[in-house]
C-alpha cells in the first residue's frame, strides 16, 4: 500500500489510473468503514482510502481535539485489505487550492443535524468536493449512517455534474442496534448497552408505526421514553422521508426516523 501526504505526489502516482474507488474518512476506522472499503475493492481494481480529520466541520475545540486519531491502527487494517493508496493529507493540502466547482449546498443541509451545527455540512461538502477534484474517481462509496451528508454529497455531485458515482452502503451494527461510528472509541461498555437500548427502542417505534398503520406520526411519545431510560439531552427525533426529504406523516410512506442524542458527552447519530 502507497502511503501519500502530498497532492502531487498523489496525482503523479494516479495519473494513469481511470477507474478509481475512493472511501473518504477521518480514520478511527471501525467494521463500517471495513465494509465500504470491500464493497469499493469489488467494484475497482484500484481503491484509495483518504483519512482527513477535517476541522471545518466541527463545530467545537472540544470535539475536534477529542476526536479519536488512530493512525497507525488504520494503517495496518489498511494494509491488511490490501489498499492500493492511503491519502493523508495536511490542512494545507487540501485547502490551498480554488476549486473549479463551487459547492452546492442542498436545502436539507438546515434540517436535522444542520439545525444545530451550523456550517458543519459545508464543511463536509466542501473537502469532498476538493477530493472528488484531486481524485476524479469512478465511484465513491459512503454510509447510510450519515444519511444526510450522504444526500448533501449526492446532490452536490448531481447539480455540479461532477463524474462520481455515489455508491450508498447499509449501515453496518455492533449487537444489531448501535451504528458503528468512530466516536464510539470515547464511550466505555455500560455507555455502549445504554446506546443499544435507546436505538433499540428507536426502531421499535418504526415498527409499530407500520404495523398499525398510523395515519399519522407523532413521536413525542416516543421521545418521553427515551428520556424515561435516562437520556439528558435529545437534539432531534424526526421522521423523514426518504424520497422528498420532508417530514414523514403517514406510516405508507418511505421513511426512517433520524435521531441525534447525547449519551454521556458524545453525540450519536442515527437513522432507523
Amino acid at each position: 500500500m502507497k502511503i501519500i501526504r502530498q497532492k502531487k505526489d498523489l496525482l503523479n502516482f494516479i495519473n494513469r489510473v481511470k477507474n478509481i474507488s475512493f472511501v473518504p474518512t477521518m480514520g478511527g476506522l471501525h467494521k463500517g468503514h471495513l465494509e465500504l472499503i470491500k464493497k469499493a475493492k469489488k467494484k475497482s481494481e484500484f481503491v484509495i482510502v483518504s483519512i482527513f480529520i477535517n476541522p471545518k466541520q466541527f463545530n467545537s475545540k472540544r470535539d475536534f481535539a477529542t476526536y479519536p486519531r488512530t493512525i497507525k491502527k488504520d494503517i495496518e487494517l489498511l494494509k491488511k485489505l490490501k489498499v492500493n493508496c492511503l491519502y493523508n493529507p495536511n490542512n494545507k493540502d487540501i485547502f490551498n487550492f480554488k476549486t473549479k466547482k463551487k459547492v452546492y449546498m442542498h436545502p436539507f443541509s438546515q434540517k436535522l443535524c444542520g439545525k444545530f451545527r451550523p456550517g458543519h455540512f459545508k464543511g463536509v461538502v466542501n473537502v469532498i468536493n476538493r477530493f472528488l477534484e484531486i481524485i476524479k474517481p469512478k465511484n465513491i462509496f459512503l454510509g447510510k449512517k450519515d444519511f444526510q451528508q450522504l444526500i448533501l454529497i449526492k446532490n452536490n455531485i448531481l447539480k455540479r455534474k461532477i463524474k462520481t458515482i455515489v455508491i450508498q452502503c447499509d449501515t453496518v451494527r455492533f449487537k444489531k442496534y448501535l451504528p458503528f461510528s468512530s466516536r464510539n472509541m470515547n464511550l466505555t461498555n455500560y455507555e455502549k448497552n445504554f446506546a443499544i437500548k435507546v436505538f433499540k427502542t428507536i426502531k421499535s417505534e418504526k415498527i409499530k408505526i407500520k404495523n398499525k398503520r398510523l395515519n399519522k406520526i407523532n413521536l413525542s411519545d416516543l421521545k418521553k421514553r427515551i428520556k424515561s431510560i435516562g437520556v439528558k439531552k435529545i437534539e432531534y427525533i424526526e421522521a423523514v422521508n426518504l424520497v422528498n426529504l420532508k417530514k414523514a406523516k403517514k406510516y405508507n410512506e418511505n421513511f426512517n426516523i433520524f435521531s441525534a442524542i447525547y449519551v454521556n458527552k458524545i453525540r450519536l447519530i442515527d437513522n432507523f
